[in-house]
């Protein structure tokens, strides 16, 4: 039985909107082994691997993000010494980590009085696998889903701040595209609003929609996963963003979403219908791969990427 548990004053006070700690029983777990993994890196297409080294700073800059001069599946079992970060993405995709997901994320729908996954109503279950050296940083970032993290081997130490600070993180920066990268600027000054969450194996945290965070390990390597998921108020709070940062980039000031309701509207609306259009091309890797070297050129560290570099440079 896979089991995420949380404290029922936290749900009842803090979710869906404020951080709090959760504990699991996925510790050890027969999928979240390296060797598992390491066969999970041959089942996922190549762009749903990312990796790079995982010296990197807090406020890393992206277009200087040293890479790693190995193949994906020698960075998960060589994770002891390889001093790398990598994320498999969407292994929902693979039915045995989709079952073990659902149930994870049942298991605190229990908590909240759900008797079945579907009544949760969740848009967009997705999940990643983080596999990290020790010393490894994950820079200050948003993530654009509700996250519930947990610890499977080695420390991490999570570092969140007020999503709803905006002189952390300004809206303008909250607006996401394929064009942003992720990262977001980091000032030393902001880490005195910090709540820096301890994990060890068993425990994780609740991470609500766009708290900005940022993540490291400790003196050993670790393994996490992330089981993340979008109510419908997020997917049209996403969508929105999308077309402000869209419209910004243009140079039409945007304002925040909810002043300008009939506005929004259309702007879902419009991006709704964008889409549709593009959906059915993304669901190759090949399209995929040409859409996103549209959008970010040689930025996208992922898995081919990586490789081709690790290979020109041997």
């Amino acid at each position: 039985m896979t089991t995420l548990r949380a404290d029922p004053a936290d749900l009842a006070a803090r979710y869906p909107t404020k951080p709090f700690p959760i504990t699991h029983d996925l510790a050890g777990h027969p999928l979240l082994t390296l060797p598992r993994l390491a066969e999970l890196v041959r089942e996922l297409p190549r762009d749903r691997i990312e990796y790079n080294s995982g010296a990197v700073s807090v406020n890393q800059r992206p277009e200087d993000v040293p890479l790693v001069d190995l193949a994906p599946e020698e960075v998960v079992r060589q994770i002891e010494t390889a001093g790398a970060w990598m994320v498999l993405k969407r292994v929902e995709t693979v039915p045995a980590y989709r079952a073990l997901i659902e149930e994870a994320l049942l298991s605190i729908g229990r908590q909240l009085g759900h008797d079945s996954f579907a009544s949760m109503k969740l848009a967009d279950v997705e999940g990643y696998v983080f596999v990290s050296s020790a010393n490894s940083t994950t820079p200050f970032h948003c993530d654009n889903e509700d996250n519930f993290f947990v610890q499977i081997h080695g420390p991490k130490f999570f570092h969140l701040f007020d999503n709803e600070d905006r002189a952390i993180v300004s809206e303008e920066l909250l607006e996401s595209a394929p064009s942003k990268h992720r990262n977001l600027p980091y000032e030393e000054r902001f880490e005195e609003r910090a709540t820096v969450y301890t994990l060890a194996p068993g425990e994780g945290v609740y991470v609500p929609y766009q708290v900005p965070h940022w993540v490291r390990t400790g003196d050993g390597w670790s393994i996490s996963l992330a089981v993340t998921w979008r109510s419908q108020a997020v997917v049209r709070r996403n969508k929105l963003l999308f077309m402000n940062a869209f419209l910004r980039d243009r140079g039409f000031p945007q304002a925040a979403p909810g002043q300008k309701p009939a506005l929004d509207g259309l702007k879902v609306a419009a991006y709704t219908a964008a889409r549709a259009a593009i959906e059915p091309l993304r669901r190759s890797e090949g399209m995929r791969r040409l859409l996103r070297r549209a959008v970010f050129g040689e930025q996208a560290n992922y898995a081919d990427k990586a490789h081709e570099a690790g290979k020109k440079a041997a």
